[in-house]
């Protein structure tokens, strides 16, 4: 361990009795002489005695002087002297771009001791070989040492550095949308990939929604492949990240030859999982590449919880929002395949008029659940054969105030809940709940109209028959400019055929 029998000198400075106890126990028998500290001014305290000490090992976070402190004041007494720092990812924040002045490498709490007996071990190798090519070696030799040296301090940093703008870049968002993008072009940078998926998780049928991805137009309206699926559950269930590559002659999912996936997790409850792949054959993804997906996944999730958290909605949010769809879809069979007809119609729509991604991803999640607010309405009405008298039918006009309170209550975004509340808004005013009229009424709801009215009218209900298509097409184009927005008709005339063909299949 130690060479000409020269016992090396530690100093551990933490402020977790326990943790100085068994590191102080584990070096000594490994033959150290070990020094430990409760705080940074203790620490200073005990290198100004002029002891030769090897390496120091540092927390960060404690009292009386910081770890950060500390490691200042060492580098001005003694810039020879290694300083490594022990930490958990929460206080890193903000600190980990001043650690490069006399830090020259950081431990991931919990820390294994036989990993921090290897860093020492590589830490006091280099400093010799540093100070053996200082007096020993010719100056060529000497310098190509020092360079390599710098190189690696160099790529420490980098490194450092890399970690520093993962964890600032998280701490702008307010909102889990932002999130979920953000998670997604930070990852594509870091990793280098050709594509990245943010899916959130449903225990409700083991359901994983496509949030944000940066081929989005690929996971739309796709059926994700069931080894896909399976694989991703067994590594959300397991909770360790999956890094795999595809056979010379083969690919994985999506065209991939490397992909790799790492779990998201908030307060030890699956929240959703990351995927990243490759499609070029030369490109494989490293271990350091996981670790870093996995990295980004955690402040993700530290991210997700605050927003939660401020929002007031984490512990019942998609609980609860499954669970009023699942109970109306129990109602209303008919609701759950009108949702989806008509969340698919909104989409074409909105990708005609040139929506983004973002208002996509909205038409997505409202189209879904824009009539939840039918939860509150008594199935003598809702489910009626006939049609509605007077007094039913304002009942019955009251679910998209119900149906946006409910989205409202669990804390969701504000795009989602207009959406909702204003679906049934005519152009013309004559609408309902408010009357709003033009521009008043949200374009995403003046879109989810247009989809709405024709899959009511396409389709079977309980109290008619579809009609034809030639008249609901005929019915849409007189409304324009009255129920609905001229802009939206516009827009679903031309893809009408497909739309009637794909929710319909005639």
């Amino acid at each position: 361990m130690m060479n000409n029998d020269t016992q090396i000198t530690i100093l551990v400075v933490d402020d977790e009795e326990g943790i100085l106890e068994i590191t102080e126990e584990y070096f000594v028998r490994k033959g150290y002489e070990v020094f430990t500290a409760s705080n940074g001014k203790e620490a200073m305290a005990v290198i100004d005695t002029g002891i030769d000490i090897g390496c120091c090992f540092t927390d960060i976070n404690m009292p009386v002087m910081d770890g950060l402190e500390l490691a200042e004041r060492i580098r001005k007494k003694d810039a020879s002297l290694p300083v490594v720092v022990m930490t958990g990812f929460p206080s890193l924040d903000n600190s980990i771009q001043t650690l490069k002045n006399g830090v020259v490498d950081y431990l991931i709490k919990p820390v294994n001791l036989e990993q921090m007996e290897l860093c020492l071990r590589r830490i006091l190798r280099e400093r010799g070989l540093f100070v053996e090519n200082l007096l020993l070696k010719e100056e060529v030799q000497r310098q190509e040492r020092i360079k390599a040296l710098n190189e690696e301090l160099t790529a420490k940093i980098d490194e450092v550095n890399l970690l520093n703008k993962i964890m600032d870049d998280f701490s702008s968002f307010n909102a889990s949308f932002d999130i979920f993008n953000h998670v997604v072009a930070l990852s594509l940078e870091v990793s280098k990939a050709d594509d990245v998926c943010f899916y959130i998780y449903s225990e409700s049928g083991d359901l994983l929604f496509p949030m944000a991805c940066s081929n989005l137009e690929q996971r739309r309206g796709e059926n994700m492949p069931r080894p896909l699926k399976t694989m991703l559950l067994t590594t959300m269930a397991e909770d360790i990240p999956l890094l795999v590559g595809a056979t010379e002659d083969q690919t994985i999912f999506y065209g991939a030859r490397s992909f790799m996936a790492t779990p998201l997790r908030i307060r030890d409850k699956v929240f959703g999982i990351v995927t990243a792949s490759i499609s070029g054959s030369e490109t494989h993804f490293t271990e350091k590449d996981i670790f870093l997906l996995n990295f980004i996944s955690h402040k993700a999730a530290s991210a997700i919880e605050n927003t939660a958290l401020y929002e007031n909605i984490y512990d019942n949010l998609f609980s609860t929002l499954y669970a009023f769809v699942a109970a109306l879809e129990a109602r209303d069979p008919y609701t759950q395949q009108h949702s989806r007809r008509v969340t698919e119609v909104s989409v074409m729509i909105g990708k005609e008029v040139g929506c983004t991604d973002e208002e996509l991803d909205v038409l997505q999640f409202a189209g879904h659940l824009h009539d939840i607010g039918k939860i509150g309405i008594r199935d003598d009405i809702l489910l009626k054969p006939g049609r509605l008298n007077g007094e039913e039918y304002e009942k019955i006009k009251e679910h998209p105030v119900i149906g946006a309170d409910i989205v409202s209550q669990l804390g969701l975004w504000t795009k989602e809940q207009e959406i909702i509340r204003n679906h049934h808004e005519f152009y013309n005013g004559k609408g309902y709940p408010r009357g709003a009229r033009g521009d008043e009424i949200p374009r995403l709801a003046r879109i989810l109209s247009v989809a709405d009215a024709f899959d009511a009218m396409a389709s079977d209900r309980a109290y008619r028959k579809k009609m034809s298509k030639e008249k609901v097409m005929n019915i849409i184009k007189q409304e324009s400019g009255k129920q609905f927005d001229p802009e939206a008709v516009a827009a679903f005339l031309k893809i009408s055929d497909k739309a009637w063909d794909g929710c319909h299949g005639e």
